[in-house]
């Protein structure tokens, strides 16, 4: 079977005698689909070659992002840590304005007051870089979204004892709580026989002694009501404090406001006298809640 050859004619530059050289098809064939494999075999290990750099490059890239990320959860847990301290020493805190406001709940009852408490911020820290990254990113997902409902909760808590601290502050400011003169008690709150004829009679307020002319104080904040001149109390003066609270000023020498001002608590209303029916000079200093005599030593300090 005859088989195919191919001939090579080499015709060198200079003056040489032509050389021939005949190559049989099957070894050009297979020399050609040698190199052919060759070159694709280099391309392929070419091809292999780049994609693993660009994939070492990628997981470089994707391993730094990871610490990053890893830190900023870290950072991310502290932080919550340290927010729930904080969160549980206003709990305490609030805890202890109610006790002393007496403003306790059946709740606040039941917890314990400064026992105990959270484990420390590097203990915990640890404890969650040990763990997965999707379990740590969820636990603090899970305590982010507690202790906003615990920030909430406070936040409604310390507005109620704000909206009750200002109400207590109101209440403090309208009690008749100083002496609106320095002297003696010549005559208490109750039944007394009269210091005209000794009849038995029932006194509305204390009669305070003491010289004529001596400044009078409101003994809280309030709104002069009235400011008048009567037989019986001579001139006097009446303060609305608010909250039913009022209080009544009598025998005086001299009032110095006038009806509708506003007054604080240790203003200068007026001086001690010994007008209207009296056996000397003295304040007679009344207080009634809802317009019923009580007796001011209730609230004075």
């Amino acid at each position: 079977m005859p088989k195919n050859f191919y001939t090579l004619l080499i015709l060198p530059k200079k003056h040489s005698s032509a050389r021939k050289v005949s190559v049989s098809g099957t070894l050009v064939k297979g020399v050609s689909i040698f190199v052919m494999g060759l070159i694709l075999l280099v391309m392929y290990f070419s091809y292999d070659y780049i994609h693993i750099r660009r994939e070492q490059a990628e997981l470089r890239r994707l391993k730094q992002q990871t610490v990053e990320q890893k830190k900023q959860i870290d950072d991310l847990a502290a932080k919550a840590e340290h927010f729930a301290a904080k969160m549980e020493e206003l709990k305490q805190f609030d805890k202890k304005i109610r006790i002393m406001a007496n403003l306790e709940t059946g709740r606040d009852k039941e917890q314990l007051l400064g026992i105990g408490g959270p484990a420390t911020q590097e203990h915990r820290v640890r404890s969650k870089v040990a763990s997965e990254d999707t379990e740590l990113i969820s636990d603090v997902q899970r305590r982010m979204d507690r202790l906003m409902d615990e920030a909430l909760t406070r936040e409604q808590s310390f507005t109620g004892l704000l909206g009750f601290l200002k109400e207590r502050k109101s209440v403090l400011a309208a009690t008749p709580s100083l002496w609106p003169v320095v002297g003696w008690v010549t005559s208490e709150f109750g039944r007394r026989n009269s210091p005209f004829g000794g009849e038995p009679e029932f006194h509305k307020g204390l009669d305070i002694a003491t010289k004529h002319g001596k400044t009078v104080q409101s003994p809280a904040d309030g709104i002069v009501t009235e400011v008048a001149y009567q037989h019986d109390v001579g001139q006097l003066i009446q303060i609305d404090h608010g909250h039913g609270i009022s209080t009544f000023y009598g025998h005086l020498s001299k009032a110095i406001v006038r009806p509708g001002a506003t007054v604080r608590k240790g203003d200068r209303i007026g001086y001690v006298g010994n007008s209207g029916r009296s056996t000397g000079s003295h304040l007679h200093y009344a207080v009634m809640l809802n317009g019923v005599p009580v007796n001011p030593r209730k609230y004075l300090r």
